[in-house]
């Protein structure tokens, strides 16, 4: 056991086990703390979003993730009638994914876990848990009680909080959780076998008990219920009362298998830290969102996306130290954005007062003949989508869709076979060109930057733009060149003018310009990163 590594991540949750994926596709020597022996083999997070696919896709993990998920899942909101008043079908897969997949966290952190097997340079220590925790201006020394009860010193030169909304980190770093608590707690149901035809996430919009039932893979079924005031937390959640809060919803109540039945209490808080010197903190040990979107698992994702590559770049030499407070900058409103709007959906779904009920049912009977509120709510455009506005972008006039994600239409390579965009990305930057090779653009000092910075270029054509199909168009400076099957991207060109991108690792993008614009961005992009030397480090 080694005593010191680069990264110490503290938690093995599904945040820190995807995190130490990417470290370990990137060559960072990282140690992950858990303090559980096993993983909890019960249903927790239900939902994973296309966001999140997309980046465990990086690291090959998403086919493996689907094999234990189901896709394009519908969510169906209803009156207290019954009556569907909303049946939302996201059907977008812009960024290369349904956006909505339902999962049973069990499942996939067994997958993330196996899929750490790859990286000899990653180690997973269960039964272990951090009690100290001390930095200074070269790194970070965590004071660990082992399997055994034993204490010992862990070094490392970054250390990142992944355990949890009661995280003992965040406490002896001094982080604050800002927000509420809320008052009213929710009765958390996880059964088998329940006899319903519901293939579908239904919000069951019943003032008398609003209540959430959720389809999972493998004959599993999750209810939520409202608890009331004057009801006892731990009465409601005994055998018989389960079953008679499932009666409305299942012919034979008897027949089910209750997994567990707990209360549970919502929270709307964001640390008022996200990075404490040489410490990070990511998901509930950063923010803690109600349920009702399905977006505590990854928002908490997206801050191992955002955070991954910048420890990675700043470990390896590549990027300037004051990279890491960038984390704080790009992920701090959108997580907030996110909690926000979670209130918002809660409060509109699930009131207990009849004539508040009445008269969402209203709006929303309403909202189906305005095509355009409809398209906004049944495509799930409310979702607010991050927008880096600071950080590691270099903002241009007239390019609009910097700091934001980049689609992943499929494309088609060298050999003609069909792939998505990023598969051919690789995990690391980019810089792409529409119709025109990014290398034509540069100098041989611009390209090297690029080169040493571990970028690859890529030039994307419309779909047959050779002179036939075995003289399809090549770069001259060996850049990777694909053709756009779907002319996805071709029309996202159109609507977004600027033949030049630069893509972060995360697949945000960095700039978007012209090529006689590309020298320029090169030059401003040496603000984020160190002098590149062809190092060991560099190398690997």
């Amino acid at each position: 056991m080694s005593a010191t590594v680069s990264v110490a991540i503290v938690g093995g949750g599904p945040n820190g086990i995807a995190l130490a994926n990417l470290l370990g596709a990137y060559g960072v020597r990282t140690v992950v703390i858990e303090r559980e022996r096993e993983i909890l083999e019960y249903p927790r997070a239900v939902g994973m979003d296309d966001e999140a696919l997309r980046l465990l896709q990086t690291v090959q993990l998403a086919e493996p993730l689907l094999q234990d998920m189901i896709s394009n899942v519908p969510l169906r909101m209803f009156r207290a009638d019954g009556r569907c008043f909303a049946d939302i079908r996201a059907s977008t897969r812009e960024f290369g994914w349904w956006r909505r997949n339902i999962f049973m966290q069990q499942l996939a952190e067994r997958t993330l876990r196996q899929g750490l097997r790859r990286y000899p340079h990653v180690e997973l220590r269960l039964g272990e848990e951090v009690t100290g925790c001390v930095q200074d201006g070269n790194g970070v020394t965590l004071q660990v009680r082992d399997a055994r009860g034993q204490g010992y010193a862990l070094r490392c030169d970054y250390a990142v909080a992944a355990d949890g909304g009661r995280s003992a980190m965040r406490e002896m770093l001094g982080v604050k959780l800002l927000g509420r608590t809320h008052s009213i707690k929710w009765l958390v149901v996880d059964v088998r076998n329940a006899p319903l035809d519901a293939p579908y996430t239904a919000l069951n919009c019943d003032p008398r008990r609003p209540n959430v039932c959720i389809y999972l893979p493998y004959g599993y079924r999750r209810w939520e219920f409202m608890v009331f005031a004057d009801e006892d937390e731990q009465a409601i959640a005994t055998p018989d009362s389960v079953r008679q809060l499932l009666t409305p919803y299942v012919a034979d109540p008897e027949a089910v298998e209750i997994v567990r039945a707990r209360t549970y209490t919502h929270h709307s808080r964001v640390a008022d830290r996200f990075v404490v010197g040489r410490v990070a903190l990511i998901g509930d040990a950063a923010h803690l969102s109600p349920p009702w979107i399905g977006q505590g698992l990854n928002a908490g994702l997206r801050d191992v996306g955002n955070l991954a590559w910048k420890l990675a770049g700043i470990i390896k030499g590549q990027l300037r130290p004051a990279v890491l407070q960038t984390y704080q900058q790009e992920r701090h409103r959108h997580a907030q954005a996110m909690i926000d709007l979670a209130d918002v959906f809660g409060a509109m779904l699930m009131p207990t007062n009849r004539l508040k009920a009445w008269c969402r049912d209203r709006f929303f009977s309403a909202a189906r003949l305005l095509p355009g509120v409809k398209d906004y709510v049944l495509q799930m455009r409310f979702k607010p989508m991050p927008r880096y506005e600071q950080g590691v972008v270099v903002h241009q006039p007239g390019a609009p869709m910097v700091g934001r994600m980049l689609i992943q239409p499929d494309v088609e390579d060298a050999r003609g076979q069909r792939c998505k965009l990023d598969d051919v990305l690789g995990p690391w930057f980019a810089v792409i060109g529409w119709q025109t090779d990014p290398q034509d653009a540069l100098s041989e000092d611009e390209r090297a930057f690029w080169r040493a910075l571990g970028a690859r270029f890529l030039r994307i054509d419309r779909a047959r733009s050779g002179n036939a199909p075995e003289a399809r168009i090549r770069s001259a400076q060996g850049s990777t060149c694909v053709e756009d099957v779907d002319n996805q991207f071709s029309d996202w060109m159109a609507a977004h003018p600027g033949e030049m991108l630069v893509l972060r690792p995360d697949r945000y993008i960095a700039a978007q310009c012209t090529a006689a614009e590309l020298p320029a961005v090169t030059r401003q992009f040496h603000d984020f990163t160190c002098e590149l030397q062809r190092d060991e480090r560099v190398a690997a």
